[in-house]
Protein backbone atom coordinates (compact mmCIF):
# COMPACT_ATOMS: atom_id res chain seq x y z
CA UNK A 1 0.00 0.00 0.00
CA UNK A 2 1.10 3.28 -0.38
CA UNK A 3 2.12 6.17 1.83
CA UNK A 4 -0.88 8.01 0.45
CA UNK A 5 -3.67 6.34 1.54
CA UNK A 6 -4.19 5.65 5.44
CA UNK A 7 -5.33 2.32 7.54
CA UNK A 8 -7.35 3.12 10.16
CA UNK A 9 -8.53 0.53 12.54
CA UNK A 10 -11.41 1.03 15.24
CA UNK A 11 -9.05 2.60 17.61
CA UNK A 12 -7.55 4.73 15.37
CA UNK A 13 -10.81 5.87 14.01
CA UNK A 14 -11.73 9.12 15.68
CA UNK A 15 -8.65 10.42 15.37
CA UNK A 16 -7.85 9.87 11.95
CA UNK A 17 -11.63 10.40 10.67
CA UNK A 18 -14.05 12.31 12.76
CA UNK A 19 -11.35 14.63 14.14
CA UNK A 20 -9.10 15.17 10.81
CA UNK A 21 -9.20 18.68 9.72
CA UNK A 22 -9.83 17.86 5.93
CA UNK A 23 -12.52 15.61 4.52
CA UNK A 24 -12.22 12.19 4.33
CA UNK A 25 -13.14 9.62 2.19
CA UNK A 26 -13.16 6.03 4.48
CA UNK A 27 -13.31 2.90 2.26
CA UNK A 28 -14.92 -0.36 4.00
CA UNK A 29 -13.42 -3.41 2.43
CA UNK A 30 -12.26 -6.70 3.08
CA UNK A 31 -8.36 -9.19 1.86
CA UNK A 32 -11.50 -11.69 0.24
CA UNK A 33 -13.54 -9.13 -1.39
CA UNK A 34 -13.05 -8.62 -5.23
CA UNK A 35 -14.53 -5.75 -6.05
CA UNK A 36 -12.79 -4.01 -3.35
CA UNK A 37 -9.74 -5.19 -4.74
CA UNK A 38 -10.93 -3.49 -8.24
CA UNK A 39 -11.48 -0.24 -6.92
CA UNK A 40 -7.78 -0.22 -4.72
CA UNK A 41 -6.12 1.40 -7.12
CA UNK A 42 -8.37 3.91 -8.35
CA UNK A 43 -8.64 5.24 -5.06
CA UNK A 44 -4.96 5.24 -5.29
CA UNK A 45 -4.84 7.66 -7.83
CA UNK A 46 -7.50 9.47 -6.47
CA UNK A 47 -5.20 9.61 -3.31
CA UNK A 48 -2.79 11.30 -5.53
CA UNK A 49 -4.86 13.68 -7.44
CA UNK A 50 -6.44 14.80 -3.97
CA UNK A 51 -3.63 15.31 -1.74
CA UNK A 52 -4.61 18.01 0.79
CA UNK A 53 -8.14 18.15 0.05
CA UNK A 54 -9.64 15.22 0.90
CA UNK A 55 -7.81 12.14 2.95
CA UNK A 56 -8.40 8.45 1.76
CA UNK A 57 -8.51 5.90 4.11
CA UNK A 58 -8.91 1.91 4.67
CA UNK A 59 -10.29 -0.17 7.25
CA UNK A 60 -10.91 -3.74 6.81
CA UNK A 61 -14.09 -5.03 7.79
CA UNK A 62 -13.04 -8.23 9.30
CA UNK A 63 -10.08 -7.04 11.59
CA UNK A 64 -12.40 -4.00 12.96
CA UNK A 65 -15.55 -4.88 13.27
CA UNK A 66 -17.52 -1.76 15.83
CA UNK A 67 -17.07 0.78 13.25
CA UNK A 68 -18.66 -0.84 10.46
CA UNK A 69 -21.45 -1.70 12.75
CA UNK A 70 -21.66 1.75 14.21
CA UNK A 71 -21.65 3.38 10.11
CA UNK A 72 -24.33 0.45 9.50
CA UNK A 73 -21.73 -0.62 6.52
CA UNK A 74 -23.69 -4.06 5.23
CA UNK A 75 -21.90 -4.68 2.12
CA UNK A 76 -18.53 -3.49 0.77
CA UNK A 77 -17.00 -2.14 -0.38
CA UNK A 78 -19.05 0.51 1.29
CA UNK A 79 -17.47 4.18 0.63
CA UNK A 80 -18.09 6.90 2.86
CA UNK A 81 -17.34 10.51 3.02
CA UNK A 82 -17.41 12.23 6.43
CA UNK A 83 -16.59 16.20 6.98
CA UNK A 84 -16.15 17.48 10.50
CA UNK A 85 -16.73 14.31 12.26
CA UNK A 86 -20.00 13.37 10.32
CA UNK A 87 -20.57 10.61 7.94
CA UNK A 88 -22.11 13.21 4.46
CA UNK A 89 -22.14 10.72 1.76
CA UNK A 90 -21.79 7.01 1.33
CA UNK A 91 -21.84 4.61 -1.52
CA UNK A 92 -21.51 0.91 -1.96
CA UNK A 93 -20.26 -1.26 -4.53
CA UNK A 94 -17.24 -0.83 -6.56
CA UNK A 95 -16.89 2.55 -8.57
CA UNK A 96 -15.56 3.36 -11.75
CA UNK A 97 -12.93 6.63 -11.61
CA UNK A 98 -15.76 8.57 -12.79
CA UNK A 99 -18.22 8.04 -10.63
CA UNK A 100 -15.73 7.73 -7.59
CA UNK A 101 -14.66 11.73 -8.93
CA UNK A 102 -18.26 12.47 -9.16
CA UNK A 103 -19.06 11.34 -5.60
CA UNK A 104 -15.93 13.25 -3.96
CA UNK A 105 -16.64 16.14 -6.03
CA UNK A 106 -20.19 16.77 -4.83
CA UNK A 107 -19.36 15.94 -1.33
CA UNK A 108 -16.35 18.19 -1.11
Amino acid sequence: MSDNIVHVTDSSFEEEVLKSDVPVLVDFWAEWCGPCKMIAPILEAVAVEFAGKIKICKIDVDANSSTPQKFSVRGIPTLIIFKGGNAEATKVGALSKTQLLDFINAAL
